[in-house]
């Protein structure tokens, strides 16, 4: 078995592609207006209207943070990513800051709210 994505569901497709396009600086793939796919080497991270996912009635996730997600990448200059991407960043939660256990990070929030993580590994 494999991972190979997360979705987020929004309300607002188009803000959410904005936004991830600005972090990640990929075009999106758009097979449809209310579907997008960042494809990567390890894997896709999809976000999708919420219409997407209207047919699972009240088991249907939800636009919108929930405490539990955060959606991560690796990248190899926190400081440079954090600061290019800063105009974009309505919501800093932890500016570029070398944790305990030595990667070094950037926390944010997206435009729905969902926390993300800029971080590095350190150096062996």
């Amino acid at each position: 078995m494999n991972l190979t994505s997360i979705r987020l569901i929004t309300d607002d497709v188009d803000r959410l592609v904005e936004f991830y396009e600005t972090v990640t600086g990929v075009v999106a793939a758009r097979p449809a207006p209310v579907f997008a796919e960042f494809r990567t080497e390890t894997g896709t991270f999809a976000i999708a209207s919420s219409a997407t996912v209207a047919m699972l009635g009240d088991a249907a996730p939800k636009p919108g943070p929930d405490g539990s997600i955060v959606v991560e990448f690796m990248v190899a200059d926190v400081d440079a990513e954090f600061d290019r991407i800063r105009p974009a960043i309505d919501d800093v939660v932890l500016a570029p800051t070398t944790m305990p256990w030595g990667n070094r990070s950037a926390l944010f929030r997206d435009p729905d709210g969902t926390l993300v993580n800029l971080f590095s590994r350190p150096l062996s």
